[in-house]
């Protein structure tokens, strides 16, 4: 989202939502980090495989039966 959009969004709605001074800003603080967060994805910062890639069959000569940890 655009930063010029956010801040107005964010302006109109801690000034609706605020009373006094520090709750002015206690809101628009919050408004404008969830209007920053809402287009983030979870896995944003990885990065993307192919399809080739993501489901490739583990070849084993042996079949474990216990595992110690």
């Amino acid at each position: 989202m655009n930063n010029l959009f956010k801040t107005l969004i964010a302006g109109y709605g801690a000034k609706k939502l605020g009373g006094g001074c520090f709750s002015t800003i206690l809101i628009f603080i919050i408004i404008y980090w969830a209007l920053g967060t809402c287009n983030r994805h979870a896995d944003s910062t990885q990065p993307v495989r192919p399809a080739s890639e993501m489901h490739t069959p583990v070849k084993s000569d042996k079949i474990v039966a216990h595992a110690k940890y």
